[in-house]
C-alpha cells in the first residue's frame, strides 16, 4: 500500500507540475501561507468590530466548505476512474491491467488526496498563522491548537461529503432520508434551544475549549465516516453496462433557440449521464450554501437589516459561478481536434451551458428570500447573484479557457481571478447595504463578463490547446 501511495502522490504532483509548470505550482502553498501571514497581523483591528469567537467560526466554516469541495469522491467515483483517470492512464485506474483490487486502489487513492490537499491548503495556512502568533500576542499553544482543528474542519467536511455522495451512488432515495433527517436535527435544534447548530461544531467546540474526550469522540466520528464510505463505494460499477434512449435529437430541438445547440445538448446529456445534475447540484451548491448560512446568520447583529440575505446571495453567485468547472470537468479539446471546431466555438457552447444551470440559483435565492421572510428583496437579490456569477464565470474563463479545473492552482492565474472578482464583490457588497434596490445596479457586471468571454475567444484560439 505504501509503494501505490508513493507513487499517486509523485504522479499528481507530475500531473499539476506539467500542466504548470513546476515553479508556478510549488509557489500556490506559499501564497496560501503569505495569505494567512499577513492577514494575522490584521486580526487585532478585526477583533475591535467582530468577537474573536466569530472571526474563528468563519475561518472554520471556510475550511469545511474547502472539505465539501474536495469531498464528492463516491458520487465521482465511477466518472473519475472512467473517464478522467483513464484517459490520463493513471494509477488510479489500474485495476483493469494490474492483480489490484478496485477497493484497495481507491482507498489509496482517497488518502492520497486527504494528505496531498492537506499539505496543498492547510498546513501552509496553518503555518503562516503560527508564523505569525508571536507577532500578535498569541501564544504558540493557541497557533498550534488552530492548525489541528481547522485540519479536523477540513476532514469533517471531505468525510460528510464523501459519505453522503457514496451513499447517493448506492440508494437516492437513502441518501434523500439522511439530508431530510439532518435537516430536521437542525430545525430541532434551533426550535428548541434557540441557538445555532453551527456553535456546536465539534472542532469549533475544540477550538474554543480543548479537551481530549471531545477531541477523541471527533476523532472517532471521522474514522468511522470514512471506512464506511470507502466500504460503501462500489469498484465494480465501472463495468456495469447501461442502456440509454437517444435523447440528443429531443434537445437539439429544444435548444434550437440558443446558440450552438448541439454542443449545449451535448453538455448536458454528459450532465444527466454522469450524475452530475443532481449529484453536483447537491454536493458543490446545496450542501455547502445550507452550511454557509447557518454560520453566515451568526453575523446577523454585525449587518444591516437586510444585509444577511444579500451577503448570501454574494456568496451564492461566487459558488454559482463555479457551475462553468461541471460543464468542462469531463471535457477536453483532444477529440475535437480532428473536427473543425475552433477553441472558441466550444467556449461558446460552455458559455451556453453555463447559462442555463443558472436556474438552479435563481431559483434557490429566491426560496431563502421567501422563507426568511424577505420576499420583497427577492428580485434585487436573485439579480446580485446571477450578476455575480456571470462575471466571476467570465473571468475564469478568459484566464482559464477550457481548464478551470486545473489552473486554479497557477499562482498568477489565481492572484489575477482573486483581484478581479474580489474588487467587484467589495463594491457590491456595500452598494447592497446601503439599499436593496440599489442591488439591481449589479447587472452592470454583465457588461465586463462579455467582455471578458469575448476576449476569451480571442485569447484561446491563438494557443495551442493541451490535453492529456
Amino acid at each position: 500500500m505504501l509503494d501505490l501511495f508513493k507513487n499517486m502522490v509523485k504522479e499528481e504532483w507530475r500531473m499539476h507540475s506539467t500542466m504548470f509548470g513546476s515553479l508556478s505550482f510549488a509557489m500556490f502553498p506559499v501564497m496560501i501561507f503569505g495569505i494567512a501571514f499577513m492577514s494575522s497581523f490584521l486580526l487585532p483591528l478585526l477583533r475591535t468590530s467582530m468577537p474573536a469567537g466569530n472571526i474563528a467560526l468563519m475561518t472554520h466554516a471556510s475550511f469545511l466548505m474547502l472539505g465539501f469541495m474536495v469531498g464528492a469522491f463516491g458520487l465521482l467515483g465511477n466518472e473519475v476512474m472512467n473517464r478522467r483517470f483513464g484517459q490520463a492512464s493513471l494509477l488510479a485506474y489500474s485495476a483493469r491491467s494490474l492483480p489490484l483490487s478496485g477497493q484497495f486502489i481507491f482507498s489509496n487513492f482517497v488518502v492520497k488526496d486527504l494528505i496531498y490537499y492537506f499539505f496543498l491548503w492547510v498546513f501552509p495556512f496553518g503555518l503562516g498563522y503560527i508564523l505569525a502568533s508571536p507577532f500578535i500576542g498569541v501564544p504558540l499553544a493557541g497557533a498550534l491548537l488552530l492548525l489541528l482543528t481547522l485540519t479536523l474542519s477540513f476532514l469533517s467536511g471531505l468525510c460528510v461529503v464523501f459519505f453522503l455522495s457514496t451513499v447517493y451512488a448506492r440508494s437516492r432515495a437513502l441518501l434523500w432520508l439522511l439530508v431530510l433527517l439532518l435537516g430536521a436535527g437542525c430545525g430541532t435544534i434551533v426550535a428548541v434551544t434557540g441557538t445555532n447548530p453551527a456553535l456546536f461544531f465539534p472542532p469549533l467546540l475544540l477550538y474554543l475549549s480543548f479537551s481530549y474526550p471531545l477531541f477523541l469522540l471527533t476523532c472517532a466520528a471521522l474514522a468511522i465516516l470514512f471506512a464506511v464510505s470507502v466500504a460503501l463505494f462500489d469498484p465494480q460499477e465501472t463495468e456495469k453496462t447501461r442502456e440509454v434512449k437517444n435523447s440528443f435529437a429531443p434537445l437539439l430541438a429544444k435548444f434550437s433557440f440558443l446558440p450552438n445547440p448541439p454542443l449545449a445538448a451535448k453538455d448536458m446529456i454528459d450532465l444527466y449521464r454522469s450524475g452530475s445534475v443532481v449529484g453536483q447540484t447537491l454536493f458543490s451548491f446545496i450542501i455547502p450554501l445550507a452550511v454557509i448560512w447557518f454560520f453566515l446568520s451568526l453575523l446577523g447583529p454585525y449587518l444591516p437589516p437586510h444585509g444577511l440575505l444579500f451577503m448570501f446571495a454574494i456568496v451564492a453567485g461566487v459558488i454559482a459561478s463555479t457551475m462553468y468547472t461541471w460543464v468542462t470537468m469531463f471535457d477536453n479539446f483532444g477529440p475535437y481536434a480532428c473536427l473543425p471546431v475552433a477553441v472558441s466555438t466550444l467556449i461558446s457552447g460552455k458559455v451556453t451551458t453555463f447559462s442555463l444551470l443558472q436556474i438552479v440559483p435563481a431559483v434557490f435565492i429566491a426560496a431563502v428570500a421567501v422563507l426568511t421572510g424577505e420576499a420583497a428583496n427577492l428580485v434585487p437579490a436573485v439579480v446580485l447573484c446571477l450578476a455575480i456569477s456571470f462575471y466571476a464565470a467570465g473571468v475564469m474563463v478568459w484566464l482559464t479557457g477550457l481548464s478551470p479545473n486545473v489552473l486554479v492552482y497557477d499562482v498568477k492565474v489565481l492572484v489575477i481571478y482573486l483581484a478581479l472578482v474580489g474588487l467587484a464583490l467589495t463594491i457590491f457588497t456595500g452598494i447592497a447595504f446601503a439599499s436593496p434596490l440599489f442591488a439591481i445596479a449589479s447587472l452592470v457586471l454583465l457588461v465586463p463578463a462579455w467582455l471578458f468571454i469575448r476576449k476569451a475567444k480571442v485569447k484561446w484560439d491563438a494557443v495551442d490547446p493541451a490535453g492529456f
